[in-house]
């Protein structure tokens, strides 16, 4: 009997092992990605759309309370609204006039400018028409206003009055400058703008001087379809180094870690050179009655080489060790122009998010105008209406400062996400031919369906880092040259940690993007698993990030130079003007915008094919059941580190660590 207890208990406990064992295979292979979405962070999209109805109410509050009309039309300094008759404001003297044919907004002395408060410091009248040319004397403004009908002096005086001694400080300042009105915002400004001059120091001889001022005008204007045709070449030359990145990816990393290298290798030695020929000729080179300076300048010449010596040992001693980290930096920009060829609307993404980005700035700022015109009524110490809003409602410039932020964070973060969508929906298809017919458009579906939230939080993060800073910056701004030293350097110090904080969890941020459109999880669990990923490669890491980064910035610098060699060779022919420096900074700068949108996009491509790679090879071992998603030529990278590690045995230790938690992490899938 107990004999067959036994038998019976081991029979169990070899169904238990077998069915332990069956759990743990599912449970290997229970990890699919681009599966099971479901909708994350809910409560952050609420309180994102919450946040945006807010920002519809300040532009809905500032247009209710007439701001619109003021802004657009224009007003008095006594509160009249140009081109329309106005209700009389209590112990406001000149309020309620009828100005409906006064449509134009005059300033007495336009070019008298606060720039602390940001307006104009002189009387304003409504006037009926602008004054088109110069009025050198108080009778040439009198002749204007009899026959055009606009009394360009205050509304107490009659054109006949403007000659006599009550009419000082109540007419404009003489000569009155040629003025024409603003399209759509009916202000009178000045034709000839070098009055403003006097509030940019550095630019008083440009401005002032016309003739600089038209030849460059003329020059943009007489060069515009030179100009337009070097752009369309930076658009070009940029989707060229995009495919030539793919194809001589290898000998360019290479290259460059070689140039790399003989430059701190020949500067160490040239530092080395030079501090030997100054210490057995000494005489030579010290300075009459001071050779305390000549051993000073010896000293830190032996400083600066060993310095060198040391930068190059340690460089040396990293490049050595990321020299097969370096292998995967070459792939992943491979595979990186493979995915621009599946997925060619990836180029135009950093388009469509500038014109988004313009829309919204749009809008924030004609809100901002629309504030500033916003309010009651209030007489100021000269007697003048200014519009000022009181109690609760003047927090809402910081509300609408804090949605600037969040907002264009937002549609950045958007981007990133739709571009991590995408890539990892190419990654994690094994037939390319099975991909979607759009994958960035399935990418936004996606995006809008389950992630917003995801993106709102992450974005917040970025707005509670950025607002501090700017907040620094300001008082830094304020405080310039009556802080101490030491408050200066506490305040630069601060700002640079926060600044270094928000590129580094703008960079975190990206990966988690990447994390969630794995996953389909919340944004705190893909920081999570991004930010353990990142840890368990670091130096693969740090290879992307710097080998990767400064090709790409090479090659920004090489479109510019090349789109500027070019400007410089076809403007040098134009003979119809002499100064064609404006035509050529204009080319350059979009040259390097057109650059740096295209392989930014880039870079972020092969971020988010490192964190697919990581995280494919810490599910799948390539055994049965268990595959790599990768790519070929991954795939050859992989292998081609495993035959190194058989070959090295022990030596090959340290590598093989790095290999095996990722490949053994599937078992805590």
């Amino acid at each position: 009997m107990l004999k067959l207890k036994l038998q019976y208990f081991g029979h169990l406990m070899r169904r238990a092992n077998s069915l332990e064992k069956a759990l743990m295979l599912s449970s290997k292979r229970e990890w699919k990605p681009l599966e099971d979405r479901s909708c994350t962070d809910i409560p952050w999209l609420l309180l994102f759309i919450l946040f945006c109805i807010g920002m519809g109410f300040i532009c809905g509050f500032s247009v209710a309370t007439g701001a619109a009309a003021r802004l657009v039309s224009g007003y008095d300094s006594y509160g009249n609204i140009c081109g329309q008759k106005n209700a009389e404001l209590e112990a406001i003297p000149n309020s309620g006039m009828d100005h409906t044919h006064r449509k134009y907004v005059f300033f007495l002395d336009p070019c008298n400018l606060d720039l602390i408060n940001r307006k104009i410091k002189s009387v304003a009248l409504c006037v009926a028409a602008c004054p088109r040319q110069e009025l050198k004397t108080i009778s040439d403004v009198q002749k204007f206003a009899e026959i055009n009908g606009s009394a360009l002096c205050s509304y107490d005086l009659k054109p006949s009055e403007y000659a006599s001694s009550k009419a000082k400080g109540l007419c404009p300042k003489l000569p009155v400058p040629a003025s024409a009105p603003i399209p759509f915002f009916h202000r009178c400004a000045p034709v000839n703008i070098s009055c403003y001059a006097k509030f940019a120091e550095a630019l008083i001889t440009f401005v002032s001087d016309n003739s600089v001022l038209h030849r460059l005008i003329s020059g943009v204007m007489t060069s515009k379809e030179i100009i337009l045709g070097l752009c369309l070449l930076s658009l070009v030359l940029s989707m060229i180094l995009m495919v030539i990145i793919r194809y001589i990816s290898r000998i360019l990393v290479w290259i460059l870690t070689f140039l790399l290298i003989l430059g701190s290798l020949g500067g160490t030695g040239v530092l080395w050179w030079l501090y030997a020929k100054q210490r057995k000729s000494p005489k030579e080179t010290v300075i009459p009655d001071q050779p305390q300076v000549a051993e000073a300048n010896l000293r830190a010449l032996l400083i600066y080489a060993i310095s060198a010596t040391v930068f190059t040992v340690i460089l040396f001693l990293v490049m050595l060790v990321m020299r097969k980290r370096v292998a995967l930096t070459i792939a992943l920009f491979h595979v990186a122009g493979k995915v621009f060829i599946h997925l060619p609307l990836l180029v135009f993404q950093p388009f469509w998010t500038f014109f988004a980005l313009v829309l919204f700035w749009v809008y924030w700022i004609m809100t901002l105008l629309f504030l500033g015109t916003a309010g009651s009524a209030v007489q100021n110490e000269q007697g003048f209406v200014e519009f000022k809003m009181s109690g609760p409602l003047q927090y809402m410039w910081w509300y609408h400062v804090v949605g600037l932020i969040w907002i264009s964070e937002f549609i950045l973060a958007c981007q990133q996400m739709t571009v991590a969508g995408a890539v990892v929906t190419y990654y994690f298809t094994r037939d390319k031919r099975n991909l979607p017919f759009t994958p960035i458009l399935a990418s936004v579906n996606r995006l809008i369906r389950y992630h917003l939230g995801t993106v709102a939080k992450g974005s917040f993060i970025i707005t509670l880092v950025k607002i501090p800073r700017m907040i620094l910056m300001y008082i830094h701004s304020q405080l310039k040259g009556k802080e101490n030293a030491c408050a200066r350097c506490v305040l630069k110090s601060c700002i640079c940690c926060l600044w270094c904080l928000e590129k580094c969890l703008n960079y975190l941020n990206q990966n988690a993007y990447t994390a969630t459109a794995i996953n389909s999880t919340n944004f705190c669990t893909s920081a999570k698993d991004a930010f353990v990923i990142l840890v368990e490669n670091a130096l693969r890491v740090a290879a992307i990030n710097t080998v990767g980064d400064f090709m790409l910035f090479l090659g920004k610098v090489l479109i510019v130079c090349s789109t500027g060699l070019a400007g410089v060779m076809l403007l040098n022919y134009q003979q119809d003007y002499t100064v064609w420096v404006l035509p050529l900074i204009i080319v350059c700068l979009f040259a390097f915008l057109v650059a740096h949108c295209f392989l930014s996009i880039y870079e972020m491509v092969v971020d988010v094919l490192f964190l697919c790679f990581a995280v494919d090879t810490k599910y799948n071992d390539g055994s049965p059941g268990r595959e790599f998603y990768m790519d070929k030529v991954l795939m050859e990278f992989v292998e081609n580190s495993r035959k190194a590690m058989k070959e090295a045995g022990k030596g090959g230790a340290a590598d093989a660590r790095e290999l095996k938690p990722m490949a053994s992490g599937a078992s805590s899938a």
